[in-house]
């Protein structure tokens, strides 16, 4: 169950020669590679390019129609090693995976790709997240382009050039022998367009038409081979690769009538590029320029022929590279002076060093360079003071006035998410023993280093949290405790983490949240999958049917050699909070795992509103669980929200008008988990929350229960009101 299904516009696909395509950059991607015959697709979902595997899994009957293989690869490693499909066979392949994470883990495996190099066309669509919107360490795939000598292909985001490139992003590695990489930043993966589809193509060789094996013994990753292979990378296939970029035109020139002047960019920011100058009155939005562009849709490697075409008649050039070290910069100063040219090229001098260049850093450093270069004839909407000004609508006593008046909202997990319950427990156990050194994970989980938990000491890596405390459990005056998720787990968690933890003795704790799902990427599934049965639960115990395949993390734990294994549900505080006492409190030796189960709310969600709307609707007794908070009771402490931080709980003003405190209040966005009152339960708090069913299509026997309720409430009511009166008098 992912995130979002897209079963309707896979549809899409099957689009014939000269059919006009239409959808996101995601699907033209998809287009792309069926038109490209490619044999076989896998992959690992991560941002921004989770979509393009739902893309994948959902369309599996026409990739099957065609004969191409796919799979959801174990990890990025695993994808990586599909490619190796091609070093022997003229097998085309593409596997995807979120970068730079995703590069990191799958470096083995792409080293000795690139250094075999391939017979069959290999791309890696990896989607870069860099800058504002990233969820990761801010690194870019260029540097690992540089290193392995695998090319770098970043289109302009425009479906066009988007399945253009990927058809020749093929053809290039085909002849050159050398994989690629394919960059998707998040923007490209969601821009919409159209462009002329052409008919799928099946692969040359699938399982209906089977290569003959073959055996090339100097592409085996062992010496003496590895030094020729090392030469052939710049010897000759770097040389080919730079005749197809020219004669293919992969990269591409924009004319303007002010030549003395001109701008390098690669394509993937070329959008933005094009926008700053509308806004200076330089282009259109159609993309007509008085300032030359070369837009190097291949960002690696340069092309020194085309570098010094465009720049021989230039004086000033701006580069506009975003991050850090200056790459392409210090590369296009290399080519230039070799060539002995004088043209100035700008950079990093202007722009920012690190960062994300977004249509305002484009802007501001498009004027400075403008107004440095001060050429006749460029008048500029815009001077830099102006565009200075743009950074923010706000002034100073607004930005002031926000900060007093508005309180900041951290990442947080979702309303109902069974790991805030876990988190509760952990900081109340917290309370009472002790701070803990915690060593967090890649997820959902990483959440709870954020407030109101703030646990949580370090991120390593996904799956590497108990791994990430093997050293400093030595010097704690409490067992170590690390979290990992059922996702990390599967991917790098078992072999890193728990066989390492046991083979060396480890008398930590390990938490494994185990939600169902890989949620943190939009849902998809993993080997542990357990199909919820199809029936509308009023609580969080939701009944549960094994799978036939799912593989058991409790039982894969056990197979490493774990002795101590707990199981609890996420929903019941008390129980986590007594487990994990005894998990930092028993003698008992070697690594304590506590697996702690709930399926991912969101998820849950997605399954039981239609099954819960379709039962309304058939007019079935159904029961949807809500949870309030008597205003009366709530004593304004909000320790409840601290202890929880549940989107679904906020405050609302005091009723009584001897309070000033305001008191707490579950919104409509409750789910009923019941984490709130469970919370008040555990630490003691005020007795302020109550569960309400909301109760449709009622049967006699309901409606019978609640007349008398009633009644009963309305006598009791009645007798309170006329002590009172007595009182008062």
């Amino acid at each position: 169950m992912a995130e979002r299904s897209f079963a309707e516009e896979v549809l899409k696909l099957r689009a014939g020669d000269g059919d006009t395509f239409k959808g996101e950059g995601i699907l033209a991607i998809t287009k792309a590679l069926l038109q490209s015959g490619v044999s076989y697709v896998g992959g690992y979902q991560g941002s921004p390019i989770s979509h393009l595997m739902d893309v994948l899994n959902d369309a599996r009957e026409i990739l099957g129609e065609l004969g191409v293989h796919f799979e959801a690869s174990g990890s990025e490693a695993t994808a990586a090693a599909m490619l190796s499909a091609s070093v022997n066979y003229p097998l085309r392949g593409a596997v995807t995976w979120k970068s730079t994470v995703g590069t990191n883990v799958a470096s083995d495996a792409l080293s000795n790709l690139a250094s075999s190099g391939v017979t069959g066309g290999a791309m890696v669509i990896v989607g870069e997240d860099y800058g504002e919107g990233s969820s990761i360490m801010q690194e870019r795939t260029y540097a690992f382009a540089m290193k392995a000598q695998m090319w770098l292909l970043d289109p302009r985001p425009n479906l066009p050039s988007i399945v253009d490139m990927v058809e020749k992003g093929f053809g290039l590695s085909e002849a050159s022998n050398t994989p690629i990489f394919y960059m998707m930043r998040i923007r490209g993966c969601h821009v919409t367009g159209e462009f002329t589809a052409r008919d799928n193509i099946a692969p040359q060789y699938s399982d209906r038409n089977p290569v003959q094996p073959r055996r090339e013994p100097e592409k085996i990753i062992l010496p003496p081979h590895v030094y020729a292979q090392e030469r052939q990378k710049i010897s000759e296939r770097l040389p080919a690769a730079l005749d197809y970029i020219r004669q293919q035109k992969l990269n591409e020139f924009f004319p303007g009538k002010h030549e003395q002047l001109g701008i390098i960019v690669q394509g993937g920011s070329y959008n933005t590029v094009i926008r700053a100058l509308q806004r200076q009155g330089l282009a259109t939005a159609f993309g007509v320029t008085d300032i030359p562009i070369y837009v190097m849709n291949v960002a690696y490697p340069l092309v020194p022929d085309e570098l010094i075409e465009f720049c021989s008649s230039k004086r000033q050039v701006l580069v506009l590279e975003e991050g850090q070290p200056e790459y392409i910069e210090q590369g296009i100063q290399t080519v230039l002076r070799r060539a002995d040219l004088n043209t100035r090229i700008y950079g990093k001098d202007i722009m920012p060093m690190a960062g994300e260049y977004t249509g305002q850093v484009t802007l501001e450093g498009l004027t400075r360079f403008l107004e440095t270069v001060a050429l006749p004839g460029i008048e500029l909407r815009l001077s830099s003071g102006e565009v200075e000004a743009l950074r923010t609508p706000l002034d100073e006593a607004d930005q002031q006035a926000l900060l007093e008046n508005v309180p900041p909202r951290p990442s947080g997990l979702c309303t109902g998410c069974p790991e805030r319950p876990l988190f509760s427990a952990i900081k109340q156990v917290q309370q009472d023993i002790g701070p803990f050194h915690i060593s967090s994970d890649i997820g959902c989980h990483s959440f709870a280093t954020l407030a109101p938990f703030n646990l949580g000491n370090t991120i390593m890596g996904y799956g590497l949290s108990l791994a990430s405390s093997s050293a400093i459990r030595h010097s704690l005056p409490h067992k170590s405790i690390s979290i990992m998720g059922d996702g990390g787990f599967w991917h790098n968690g078992l072999t890193s983490g728990v066989t390492s933890a046991v083979f060396n003795k480890h008398d930590g704790i390990l938490i494994i949240v185990d939600n169902g799902y890989s949620a943190a990427t939009g849902g998809q599934d993993i080997p542990s999958l357990v199909e919820p049965n199809q029936i509308i639960a009023t609580t969080m115990d939701t009944e549960k049917s094994e799978r036939d395949d799912a593989q058991s993390i409790e039982d894969a734990c056990r197979g490493a050699g774990v002795k101590w294994l707990r199981t609890v549900s996420t929903y019941s505080i008390d129980t986590m909070k007594d487990t994990l006492n005894e998990a930092l409190t028993t003698t008992a030796p070697g690594l304590k795992v506590i697996i702690a189960e709930g399926e991912c709310m969101l998820n849950r969600q997605r399954r039981i509103k239609p099954l819960m709307k379709q039962a309304i609707n058939n007019g079935k007794r159904t029961v949807r669980a809500r949870f309030m908070v008597d205003s009366d009771t709530c004593t304004g402490d909000h320790a409840c929200i601290r202890l929880s931080g549940c989107p679904s709980l906020t405050i609302k003003p005091n009723p009584d008008p001897l309070r000033k405190d305001p008191v707490s209040y579950v919104d409509n966005s409750c789910v009923g988990c019941g984490v709130c009152g469970t919370n008040a339960h555990a630490a003691i708090l005020c007795p302020s929350f109550s569960r309400v069913d909301l109760l449709y299509n009622p049967s006699w026997a309901d409606r019978m229960a609640g007349r008398v309720r009633g009644a009963v409430i309305g006598w009791l009511q009645a007798r309170t009101e006329r002590k009172q009166l007595v009182v008062g008098l």
